[in-house]
């Protein structure tokens, strides 16, 4: 790839060098004064009209221009907070003016509100007031940034229309919109100076980990929708554009140090993972965070420039405090609590069960049992699922969340018109993730590489993307090591069952329990028995904190999936795209091309796809597109459309439209109608992944998967799987029932009965994955009132076909036949009896052996497919925004999310999006000349999260950020201080995610440029 890079990139970069003219050279100079204070204002843009050349005003005020050009020209003065003023330069226009040079320019600016001012790219490509986007659009600019209500910026997009943020970790927040929200959202784009930042190997943003820390971001725009036709395969649900600070533009130093505090009355956990008093899990009190980044730029005669910017940031992450029952409907018909059978959710080791009935019919345990004595109570073995002892979460995941970013980027502007950019962007540390296991990224890697030539029409753009896994983990299979590191499953299951087994002899021997008499133990001798089991079979356990568990988690952390619980990840994308816009060549319209092509290089060591040292997996994207725009009616109408086509070597073409119309009657009044389509590919592990996570394989959905593990012969839908068992054991709690059968002895049969049986769907074939579509409707307006009051509402409906999902199933070890006759008391025959051997192995999930010394077979597998029925879902977003006296402001959001179709059982939707939600802000970023503060409440009401790691419900929670910050003008710094989450609530954002609660902070901030 680098071979392609280099041929496609250098010979345009000699092209250029060896095209660019001399000609004829200007200066200007002058002074920027703000027209209120008559202060000098530093760091003031001054740009040339359709050119890249510009500059900025010094710490005093004053600005030194040269260019390639003799007058007439058009400067453009800008600078966030005022008025943009555009000044035409003539011969002789100013001060001391002799066809070469201009100086003395005196340029004041004033103040204004930023209602509807905003310019915007991201929507069309091109700048274009954020009034008249013809789709909804939001942006958060420097001040914005600056003056941000949460802990950081990036938080802060939560306070944005129709913005949806879940946390995974203290230091990876992902970005949603419109539904269909995840922890790792593979259906949104986001790209940080034109690079897209998804981790290669799993197809979603990994957040801010790799992004420029506040330092660093001129502006962060997001498109809340369907954006294929402009910005190809997964701007599905919406993309976030995130742009750095130019070296021309921002020059000098800049730094801040921020401490900061979380954990604040948490309790700590004893040895065993049980909540302390408070029912809360922690570290046992309040936890250090820290926080600091520098930044450094300097421009050379406006022709080089260059910049270093560099964060860390180290906390003590959140805890994953759910210690819900997976399976508590499951195999727990008798109400045991606790659950013998339970699978918690942040608790790992115990996603390893079994049946017990199932060692009933080992040849080998029932001799053992015999020789034992206690033959006659082998039926009374219960139709159970019984899970090994788990361990909590935080002996296993790595907490120490950390993150180190680099951004380094030279600029070279070759003529007035062409700027060259070379950048690196490096983001490393560790956090945690919840996907469908938890992983703790420990000690990864992201390395991103850009040479980009860019002029004010056009771009050519090459980027690489290279992630290194480092010593990240699956901390759940880092518990289920450390078990089998002291005693084997085999092992421990056969010990619980035989003192299962004891206890209830015990029994028999006080005359508690009489078998010969068919009498059953009641559920408290039967619990009593659980408890025996377990305490004789956790003889020996590696308990957290000694350094037998603190070897055995060692080891697992360093061997390699499957024999331990190590990633070896470093896959790589690499990404060359450009456009053209030909304003300068066409007048009549607008009208714009662009192409693209990508290339992913699977790489993971066999431990996320089945490839191998030397033996890379890779996939090809091609795409293009074009975009014209006319304005008609008096230039009262804008008319857009654009189309884009996208080829995957996996599957058929794409090819995606958009029409939008904005009507604007006056210029603060604009009416917005958009019909667009988009599409997602199946993402790098959609197609290719081949994991097992215990309690199941995940399988790409390409046809090869499904033929490799032959998962389709005697298969049946998970859901229904869930049923049948479920029935099964609310049988076992019949005495009526068992009395049909003869008694407990002849219980086994249950498993075989064909009422039950009938339950179970089975599953035969699949269609292999392929790309998933949208077709969006979105209506809106947007005005400004008065000057005072800006109004934002919009209205989407959305209709998704082939929609991607995961087809859950369980194999059985051989065929059922469902067509036995029906009825309690069933004939006992050589069918019933292949129906029972072949139906008990649906009881448990994961890959073990019904005989010692045999290779355990898998039986539960997880594939991509899609979803046959068409799928819709809307919702409407409305904001208001109002400029008070005095520098007030007061804003405010309602976002409604409805999810209109109801998939089958054996699919997850993973909506996973409050139904209702809002947003109330109050600021004033100059209270006085020196003091500014900015209040956030955030509320959002409970809805269902579901994901393959766990669905459950998430509670509604409403929450307070709030900042206030103070000026040493003196020192060009700023003090701040405020608060995430300021009443300390504790809630989560998804099912299986880490509890959150406070984070209190003070910072300061000097900047070179600061006014």
């Amino acid at each position: 790839m680098n071979k392609i890079y280099y041929k496609a990139v250098v010979p345009l970069l000699f092209m250029v060098f060896g095209t660019a003219s001399l000609m004829a050279q200007t200066t200007i100079s002058g002074k920027v004064t703000d027209g209120t204070t008559k202060e000098t204002l530093a760091g003031v843009n001054v740009v040339v009209k359709g050119k890249v050349i510009g500059t900025i005003s010094d710490v005093n005020g004053e600005f030194n221009l040269k260019l390639n050009q003799s007058p007439p020209f058009t400067l453009v003065f800008s600078f966030i907070g005022f008025r943009t003023q555009e000044l035409e330069v003539k011969p002789g226009a100013a001060g001391e003016a002799n066809g070469t040079a201009t100086t003395g320019l005196d340029i004041i600016m004033e103040e204004e509100s930023l209602l509807g001012q905003e310019v915007v790219v991201s929507a069309s490509r091109a700048e274009e007031s954020i009034l008249k986007s013809p789709v909804s659009i939001e942006k958060m600019d420097i001040l914005s940034v600056q003056q941000t209500s949460s802990d950081n910026y990036y938080k802060g997009l939560a306070n944005l229309k129709g913005v949806d943020v879940t946390t995974s970790s203290v230091n990876f927040q992902i970005i949603n919109a419109r539904g269909f929200n995840s922890t790792g959202n593979t259906r949104f784009v986001q790209l940080t100076d034109g690079m897209d930042t998804q981790a290669p190997a799993l197809n979603f943003p990994i957040g801010n980990l790799n992004g420029p820390s506040e330092l660093d971001v001129e502006s962060v725009e997001m498109i809340p929708g369907a954006a294929s036709a402009l910005y190809g395969p997964n701007a599905f649900n919406g993309i976030l554009l995130v742009k750095s600070k130019s070296p021309f533009e921002y020059q000098g130093l800049s730094a801040f140090v921020k401490l900061g505090a979380n954990h604040i009355g948490d309790s700590q956990l004893d040895t065993e993972g049980q909540a302390g008093s408070s029912g809360l899990i922690g570290p046992g009190g309040a936890q250090p965070m820290y926080e600091g980044a520098i930044r450094y730029a300097k421009a050379f005669n406006n022709k080089f420039a260059f910049k270093v910017a560099l964060a860390y940031s180290q906390a003590t992450d959140w805890y994953g405090t759910n210690l819900k029952d997976r399976n508590a409907n499951l195999n727990n018909a008798s109400g045991f609590n606790p659950n013998p059978g339970a699978d918690r959710l942040h608790n790992f080791g115990d996603e390893v069960g079994t049946n017990l009935a199932f060692l009933g019919l080992s040849s080998a345990f029932a001799s053992g049992v015999t020789a034992a004595g206690l033959g006659a109570f082998l039926p009374y073995l219960p139709n159970q699922q019984v899970n090994r002892t788990g361990y909590s979460e935080q002996y296993l995941v790595d907490y120490n969340a950390k993150n180190l970013k680099a951004n380094v980027a030279l600029h070279y502007r070759i003529t007035d018109k062409i700027e060259l950019i070379g950048q690196w962007s490096y983001g490393a540390g560790t956090s945690v993730y919840t996907g469908a296991q938890r992983y703790s990224l420990k000690d990864f890697s992201i390395n991103q590489m850009k040479l980009e030539l860019k002029g004010d029409n056009f771009f050519l753009r090459g980027y690489t993307t290279a992630e290194n896994s480092g010593d990240s983990y699956i901390a759940d299979l880092s518990g289920v090591l450390v078990n089998r590191a002291w005693k084997s499953d085999t092992q421990w299951f056969g010990d619980y069952s035989a003192n299962y087994l004891g206890y209830l002899g015990g029994l028999a021997q006080q005359g508690l329990f009489n078998p010969a008499a068919g009498v059953d133990p009641t559920t408290a001798q039967q619990q009593a028995a659980h408890a025996a089991g377990r305490a004789a079979a956790d003889v020996g356990r590696l308990l957290p904190g000694t350094q037998g568990f603190e070897d055995a988690k060692l080891k697992a952390r360093q061997g390699i999936i499957p024999t331990g619980s190590l990633f070896a990840d470093k896959t790589a994308l690499y990404h060359y795209e450009g456009q053209y816009n030909f304003k300068n060549q066409v007048k009549f319209m607008e009208l714009m091309v662009g192409a693209s092509f990508r290339y992913y290089e699977l790489k993971s060591n066999g431990t996320i796809f089945p490839d191998g040292p030397g033996n890379a997996i890779t996939i090809q994207e091609t795409g293009g597109y074009i975009q014209g725009a006319k304005k008609i009616f008096s230039d009262k109408l804008k008319i857009t459309g654009s189309v884009r086509y996208d080829k995957n070597q996996n599957f058929d073409a794409q090819i995606n439209p958009r029409v939008s119309a904005v009507f604007s009657p006056t210029d603060k009044t604009n009416f917005r109608v958009s019909v667009q389509t988009g599409f997602r590919n199946p993402t790098t592990q959609g197609q290719h992944i081949d994991l097992d996570v215990l309690t199941n394989r995940l399988l790409g959905g390409l046809p090869y998967y499904a033929q490799k593990y032959d998962i389709f012969t005697n298969a049946y839908n998970l859901a229904s799987v869930n049923e049948y068992i479920a029935k099964l054991s609310q049988n076992l709690s019949s005495p009526t029932y068992i009395a049909s059968l003869g008694g407990r002895a002849n219980a086994g049969l249950a498993i075989g009965d064909p009422a039950t049986l009938a339950l179970l769907k089975p599953v035969s074939t699949f269609q292999p994955v392929k790309p998933e579509q949208v077709r969006s409707i979105e209506v809106g307006y947007k005005g400004l009132l008065g000057d005072k009051l800006l109004v934002d509402v919009a209205y989407y409906y959305n209709s998704y076909t082939n929609f991607i999902t995961q087809l859950f199933l369980r194999k059985a070890s051989g065929p059922i036949d469902q067509n036995v006759p029906a009825g309690a008391g069933f004939l006992f025959d050589s069918r019933t009896e292949g129906n029972i051997r072949s139906a008990q192995t649906l009881l448990t999930p994961g890959a073990f052996a019904t005989q010692p010394g045999e290779t355990p077979q898998q039986n539960s597998y997880s594939i991509y497919t899609n979803f046959t029925d068409e799928v819709t879902s809307q919702g409407v977003a409305a904001g208001l925004e109002y400029s008070l006296p005095k520098g007030y402001r007061i804003s405010g959001n309602y976002n409604w999310n409805k999810l209109n179709t109801k998939l089958a059982p054996g699919f997850l939707a993973e909506f996973n999006t409050p139904e209702h939600k809002f947003n109330v802000g109050f600021a004033n970023r100059k209270l006085t000349d020196k003091i500014g503060f900015n209040v956030n409440y955030r509320y959002q009401n409970a809805f269902l999260w579901e994901s393959s790691f766990g669905q459950g419900n998430v509670p509604a929670v409403g929450t307070v950020d709030a900042q206030v910050s103070y000026k040493l003008k003196n020192i060009k710094s700023m003090i701040k201080i405020g608060g995430s989450n300021i009443t300390n609530e504790r809630y989560v954002l998804n099912y299986g995610g880490p509890t959150l609660g406070a984070i209190y902070y003070v910072s300061i901030t000097f900047d070179e440029l600061m006014n």
